[in-house]
């Protein structure tokens, strides 16, 4: 057996590779464009939508949770804004206490912000 025998598989495995990654890169990038104007609509509303927790709200988010935590000296009523616009309960925060709220998931969402919501 020569050598140019056993490179030859290993050389098509490594073609495939590449092509894969650039038909995922192809794909994703399509799937970023179609996203856009859902982003940009959601970031609207927002815009529209309740007052922004003061800054002593804080939050941390990930595709499981998002953690509010309120630091300020009062309770505040809260809840979490997406950019796929996906409606979250407003939740009483006391001051000192961290509530959990969805996470962004894995489907391309994000936060946008925390807000204040209105008296029930």
């Amino acid at each position: 057996m020569d050598s140019t025998s056993e490179v030859r598989p290993a050389l098509r495995q490594l073609i495939g590779s590449v092509v894969g990654v650039a038909v995922m890169a192809a794909l994703f990038s399509a799937g970023t464009a179609q996203a856009a104007p859902v982003v940009a609509r959601a970031a609207s509303t927002a815009a529209e939508g309740g007052e922004p927790a003061p800054e002593c709200v804080q939050y941390t988010a990930s595709w499981r949770y998002t953690h509010v935590a309120n630091g300020c000296d009062t309770t505040h009523r809260l809840t979490v804004e997406y950019a796929d616009g996906s409606d979250v309960p407003c939740r009483e925060v006391r001051p000192g206490e961290t509530v959990t709220f969805p996470g962004y998931g894995t489907g391309g969402n994000s936060v946008l912000r925390v807000r204040l919501c209105t008296s029930p």
